[in-house]
């Protein structure tokens, strides 16, 4: 594979910085390399500069839109780390749920900030789906996910995978309730599908035309961000959430010295974040 230069690695770091927000340093040339040495021999760069001047010269967009999904990962499967997933179900929901009705409401708008290729957000829809049961026809519910990748947006939004990818975290009773058979792959059921709404999103940029938020997910996104950036995300997060809103960010981040907007509250060893009035 191509060696990065070290004439074009701050330049590259740039880049992807500018594109994606995540910040790299020159520790980091391994996953640059990893990442994008096979994109530079697809479209037949002499080096590093020249792919990303090509990237700079496509007025199509379609070179950094390459750049961005081989940098950004996307390795992903439903129900994930299964903790938040069981606060969820067992705690966060059952509560607003709860507060929602005392409030003669039963509206609840989600949001999966860094969707991937979808299984997040096909979860998050299982679990309400379970939860509520005959009642779920009675809530008005949304749930949006985003993410800077077009081609992982692609596929969340199809609601298609491969055998291997729906034994990841599904049980076979959830398969079959939840999917349809299509030829090699199961694709989500069209009731599953039409409450939920896919769109790419930098987190970087302004949330322009979001709604207001009972839950939000954002999980080991920001820790690939500048200490200037994960604060700015986390107190614009802060401004899209309800009073008494939640995030739920990743097992190893900490709201710490971030923002404090939020109050930290735990549940069976587990921790989430509560708006505060």
């Amino acid at each position: 594979m191509l060696k990065l230069e070290d004439k074009d690695q701050e330049r590259l770091i740039a880049y992807v910085k500018e594109v994606t927000g995540i910040t790299l340093d020159r520790s980091k040339s391994y996953l640059l390399e990893s990442r994008l040495g096979p994109l530079v021999e697809e479209l037949g760069c002499k080096d590093y500069g020249d792919l990303l001047a090509k990237a700079r010269a496509d007025r199509t967009g379609r070179v950094k839109d390459r750049i961005i999904d081989a940098i950004t990962t996307n390795e992903t499967f439903f129900f994930r780390d299964t903790t938040p997933f069981e606060l969820l179900r067992h705690k966060i929901f059952p509560d607003m749920f709860d507060r929602l009705e005392a409030a003669g409401k039963r509206t609840l708008n989600i949001w999966s900030a860094a969707c991937s290729t979808g299984q997040e957000v096909y979860s998050i829809a299982i679990i309400l789906r379970e939860l509520l049961g005959r009642d779920y026809s009675k809530w008005r519910i949304k749930i949006l996910g985003t993410d800077i990748s077009d081609s992982a947006i692609s596929q969340a939004s199809y609601g298609r995978y491969n055998r291997v990818e729906v034994s990841r975290g599904l049980t076979q009773d959830q398969i079959r309730k939840y999917f349809n058979p299509d030829g090699r792959y199961w694709r989500i059921k069209d009731e599953v599908r039409g409450d939920i709404v896919f769109r790419r999103m930098n987190l970087l940029e302004p949330f322009t035309g979001l709604p207001k938020f009972e839950v939000i997910l954002c999980r080991n996104v920001a820790i690939y961000f500048s200490p200037e950036d994960r604060k700015s995300l986390f107190r614009r997060l802060a401004d899209q959430l309800v009073p008494g809103g939640v995030l739920l960010v990743g097992a190893s981040e900490s709201l710490f010295d971030l923002t404090d907007r939020f109050e930290r509250r735990s549940h069976m060893k587990a921790s989430y974040y509560v708006l505060k009035d």
